[in-house]
């Protein structure tokens, strides 16, 4: 298809934001919201927009949102959850945190930190902590992939496995309402299950967006986990699960905790 005017400005706005809604397009391009609706759905069929509950995404099923538009995506709950996770963090610890821009935003708020050990596959987490002197930063080798700075691969996952750490802090790019947790790149998934099963305590970050996602590699289940920080969790399925296998819940956007 081609895209009219505004359903090729409907692309550029997805693909800054991550997402659009038909209610703000509407308002936006003062259209009816059954008018947007229609573009959405050309626009999804002709596969450059993937639909959601709302509105759509900027990503196929097999395509991640490109990295910069990433961070913009959710960035104040993003910051809330970054917060929820540092204060779990205490001095004097050792901790895994991999690849993804809410695990950055954990790395964020850990700077005032002292004494901690921090190993990651994430190269931007690496150069935002290195210059702090009570951070101890080692960081993994192996392949980098130029999209995101992450370091993947064989030769990662060995590196990981070297160690045996208090806390991991993992992001996933897509939940499941079954609490499947998911990711684009398999060489990524290999790093994320070695940090998991070197932790002593898994902390999984993901902002509510990802429940509207999806991705093709699994990395493992919500029930693996010990805490799920979230800006909020918008699925009763998930919620339940995390209550049937005593996955402790925080939902930082309400600062509401379930045990």
């Amino acid at each position: 298809m081609q895209p009219t005017g505004r359903q090729s400005e409907i692309v550029e706005l997805a693909r800054a934001q991550g997402r659009v809604l038909v209610e703000d397009l509407a308002a936006r391009f003062s259209v009816t919201p059954q008018t947007i609706r229609k573009d959405l759905n050309d626009l999804c069929d002709a596969r450059l927009l993937t639909r959601i509950h709302g509105g759509a995404l900027f990503s196929s099923g097999n395509e991640n949102v490109e990295y910069e538009a990433r961070r913009a995506i959710a960035a104040s709950e993003k910051q809330a959850i970054g917060r929820a996770a540092a204060a779990m963090i205490p001095d004097n610890s050792s901790l895994f945190i991999n690849i993804g821009t809410t695990t950055e935003a954990v790395g964020e708020a850990l700077r005032d930190h002292k004494e901690l050990m921090v190993i990651t596959n994430n190269i931007n987490v690496a150069n935002r902590l290195r210059v702090l002197p009570s951070i101890e930063v080692i960081i993994a080798g192996g392949v980098v992939r130029g999209s995101d700075g992450g370091i993947v691969g064989e030769a990662a996952v060995d590196f990981i496995r070297q160690f045996k750490v208090d806390y991991a802090v993992i992001g996933v790019s897509a939940i499941d309402a079954d609490g499947t947790l998911l990711d684009f790149d398999y060489r990524e998934v290999k790093v994320a299950q070695a940090i998991m099963s070197n932790a002593r305590h898994v902390i999984l970050v993901s902002d509510s967006i990802k429940f509207e996602r999806t991705a093709p590699v699994r990395i493992g289940h919500i029930s693996q986990v010990h805490t799920f920080i979230t800006d909020r969790c918008p699925a009763p399925a998930v919620r339940a699960i995390c209550e049937s296998h005593d996955v402790r819940l925080i939902e930082a956007a309400t600062g509401t905790e379930t045990p």
